[in-house]
């Protein structure tokens, strides 16, 4: 007797492309870097609840909704994890396309800060190269802001040893950044792909007289399992 059963249960249901969750798209293209900004932490605040509905069912992206031998599974709710990774699947088209926008504003901007650096104009009327021009090599990353929190180090740990400090602030974790850290699920990806390879982590940290000053550093920090502790760097860092 043959099985009565849909032949791809894995498959969505509804067209993957780019979504607004029911409503018409917008053209991302004309939104502020603030509106474009927005947007992006609320997709990804999205995202990261419905991951937890996947996980709440034991489940992800990739996990099968059959048993062994082809039957639908009775143990999870089939109809709310395919819903779920439809919508993820919409989710994660939207926050491409949305970095993608936010990438092109910055280089706009930061070329036209460049452009008005270059040169300078002369009592005469006349221009000449200027003595403040960006250096070439300037990147968005460089240029963004703070997204992570170092909440606490574990003496001798990787962390420790790279110079890490408690209250710290991320500016960029390897090739990590403000843009792309998606609530820091990058900085866990390139952790667990550069294992004894040091990465640079550039910080921000307060000075200690209480002056309320800041200075940047560059440190170099190699995830390793060997240093005695958990995890690879022995230090826990949360979004800003």
């Amino acid at each position: 007797m043959g099985i009565l059963m849909d032949d791809d249960i894995h498959a969505p249901t509804v067209a993957s492309g780019p979504t607004s969750g029911g409503t018409a798209p917008r053209d991302l293209s004309k939104l502020s870097m603030i509106e474009l900004m927005t947007e992006k932490d609320r997709i990804e605040a999205e995202l990261s609840a419905l991951s937890s509905v996947l996980g709440s069912h034991g489940v992800n992206m990739n996990s099968s909704l059959t048993t062994f031998d082809g039957y639908p599974r009775d143990d999870i709710d089939i109809a709310q994890v395919r819903t779920t990774r439809v919508r993820i699947i919409h989710l994660r088209n939207d926050h491409k396309e949305v970095m993608t926008n936010i990438e092109k504003g910055l280089h706009a901007h930061f070329a036209s800060m460049q452009n008005a650096q270059t040169t300078t104009s002369t009592p005469n009327g006349t221009s000449v190269p200027s003595t403040t021009q960006l250096p070439s090599d300037t990147s968005v990353a460089d240029a963004g802001r703070p997204f992570a929190k170092v909440n606490s180090v574990v003496p001798g740990s990787p962390a420790d040893q790279a110079g890490l400090k408690a209250g710290d602030t991320i500016r960029s974790f390897g090739n990590v950044h403000w843009m792309n850290h998606e609530r820091l699920s990058k900085v866990a990806e390139v952790v667990q792909q550069n294992e004894g390879r040091p990465l640079s982590v550039k910080v921000v940290r307060k000075d200690e007289s209480g002056s309320g000053t800041t200075m940047e550093l560059d440190l170099l920090l190699t995830p390793r399992r060997d240093w005695g502790g958990r995890g690879l760097l022995g230090c826990h860092l949360v979004p800003l």
